[in-house]
Formats: C-alpha cells, structure tokens, sequence
C-alpha cells in the first residue's frame, strides 16, 4: 500500500518534506488519489462537484467566451483549445455540444487537446467524448504540437499542485511517531526560493508555497505565440492570503465525501487534498513571461458578464420538463449569486501576443 511504502520510505531516509509526500498522495502511479480507478471522485455521492458537474451552464458560458476569443483573434481558420486537468471531459463535452448547436463555424476550425493525468479519468472522459471522435485528441501537454493561435484553459487544476508548507524558520516535513503514524516535524527549507515568503510570517502563522507554478506557466507560453491562458480556481492575492488575521494557520485541508478531512496525513491515496492558490505569484509569472492579464475576477462575475443568463434563456427553451427547467435554474442561481460557491473562485485571463 501507498502508506507502506512511504512509511518504508521514511524510515530509510528519515522525514520528507510534505510537498513530496503530497505529491505521492495525489499522483501515484499506482496508488495516487487522482490515478486509482477504484475511487468515485467526482459528483453528488463522490468527494466533490466542481462547477461544470453542478451546472451544465458553466461550460456553455465558457463556450461563449472562446468564440469570443476566437473572434477576437480574427477567426482563425483552425485554432486548439487545450484543456488541461480535465477530468472526466464533463466541460469538454459542454463546450463542444454548445459549438456544436450554436456555433458549427467555430466548431469547423476547432481542435480540441485534452490533457489529463489519470488515467481512470482519460477512460470516463474518452467514452463522455465519443460523440466528438473527429475533435478530440488525448495526450500530455508536453507532447501537444501547438496550431496557433490556441487557448490553454484549466479548471481546479493549481490547487491541486504540491506544496510546500511553511512557518517563519523552517519547513514542515512528514515523519513517523512511535506508532508509526504519519507526524508533523519542521526542518530546514528545502529550497532558497522559500525563505522570501517565510520571512514575512508572524510567529506560529502557517502559510502553503506552490513553488511549481512558475515553470508550469513558462512551460506553457514557450510553445504559445499568440493565444490565451484561461485559469479558473479558488485562492486569494497574497497579502489576502497570507494575512494572519484571516489565515493562521494556512488554506491546507482534504475532502472526503464533501466532507473536510480532520487529519490530512491520515490515509495517503484515500482523499483529496488542496490549498488556495496564490493568485500575486502567478500574476507576477505572467508579467516576467510576456503575458498580458485580460480578466481578473470572480468566477461568478465572470459568468454573469460572460453571458451565463443568457445560456440560460436559451438553454430553458429546449426543455419541457419542469424537474429538469427547476434544475438547470437552480444550477445558474449557484453559478452567479454572491456569497456562492461561485463567488469564493476566481477566473484569470491572459493574453499573449506575438512579438
């Protein structure tokens, strides 16, 4: 089992940072959260519902706002969407079926990459994706080949990145009590870049650092010449994020049956594990990379701007059934309300332009 053999692991080599033993804990191969097939992941009777498993609106809004883009970029005779942690092709589908009906022009010049890590997932979405065999190419991003112009789009992807996990004068690292539990302990940072974040920390504060999102967006725009990078997830700026007063002791936690997990070291592999995205850090990568933000704010703005009602209005008129009007309505309310589940995401846009 996962737990074993980090256990094994650490008995040979003594405490690892926690940002290795969260990387195990979610992307195992074989036993990684995200990559066993034995797990209901997604959904009412799984661990979580992300937004386009709780209203089918969220994906024809976003539709909408590619042919926007694709507009703007002057209606390119082909171009790629390239969605990356796309589970299991829930919003793919969405996008391509609103193209589909509402859009076939746009749909005709339209590639569709899906890039996602599991394997389990890639089965679920490629059957969800059937109807769309001629649109669709799976694979890793590494491998993508890009057609300019393109747009790379990824939803609750960041926050499921690795961390590090900090306090003022070190670093948390995962080690075993006399039980052999899995323990907290605090060590040396196990990189430089960390201290610039640390150094800022009140005594006994608690921060996360996701060190790998700046190669992760330099890995994107170096095969990007003009285009759009579109991130939707939930996190805050960082004097939000790291401010004592509001976070003390940090944004990790794990999800279980919609439920919060009490002790995230307990069963690695088991549950979801997350923490709030640092959206200063990726602003500032963008800048240093040539991008330009276009969009910064709530998602549930961002829908109600986007043109969610009016998917709404359009989408009710092929629906008879009142269960069914009553659910998609329900659907949009969630989608746009303040206070909503919504609200607590934001979508970050941003654009670049051949120099």
């Amino acid at each position: 089992m996962l737990a074993e053999r980090l256990r094994e692991l650490i008995r040979a080599r003594g405490p690892i940072t926690f940002r290795d033993w969260m990387e195990a804990a979610l992307y195992d191969a074989g036993e990684g959260y995200y990559n066993r097939g034995d797990l209901k992941r997604w959904g009412k009777e799984a661990d979580y519902r992300t937004s386009p498993e709780r209203s089918e609106l969220f994906a024809a809004t976003f539709a909408r706002y590619f042919v926007r883009l694709y507009e703007e970029l002057e209606r390119p005779p082909a171009w790629t969407i390239l969605e990356s942690g796309g589970g299991d092709g829930t919003f793919a589908h969405g996008v391509l079926r609103t193209l589909a009906e509402y859009y076939p022009q746009v749909l005709e010049a339209t590639r569709y990459f899906f890039d996602e890590a599991s394997p389990d997932a890639v089965t679920r979405a490629r059957e969800a994706l059937g109807d769309f065999n001629d649109r669709v190419t799976f694979g890793r991003r590494a491998d993508f080949e890009s057609v300019e112009p393109w747009i790379f789009f990824s939803n609750e992807l960041l926050d499921a990145f690795p961390v590090h996990r900090l306090v003022s004068d070190g670093e948390f690292y995962v080690t075993l009590d006399e039980a052999g539990n899995f323990a907290w302990t605090t060590g040396k940072f196990s990189s430089p870049l960390l201290k610039k974040y640390a150094k800022k920390l009140s005594p006994g504060q608690i921060i996360e650092v996701n060190l790998a999102i700046d190669d992760w967006l330099a890995s994107i725009v170096a095969k990007m010449k003009r285009g759009y990078v579109i991130t939707v997830d939930y996190g805050a700026e960082e004097d939000e994020l790291y401010d004592p007063s509001l976070r003390p002791q940090g944004t990790l936690r794990g999800f279980s049956g919609h439920g919060f997990v009490e002790d995230v070291l307990s069963a690695p592999g088991e549950y979801d594990i997350t923490a709030n995205v640092n959206w200063t850090q990726m602003m500032a990568a963008a800048e240093r990379l040539g991008l330009r933000v276009v969009e910064f704010e709530s998602q549930n703005r961002f829908l109600l701007r986007s043109g969610l009602l009016e998917s709404l209005v359009r989408s009710l008129k092929g629906i008879e059934n009142k269960a069914d009007q009553a659910r998609l309505t329900t659907g949009a309310r969630d989608m746009i309300l303040p206070g909503g589940m919504a609200s607590s995401f934001q979508v970050l846009v941003l654009k670049r332009e051949e120099t």
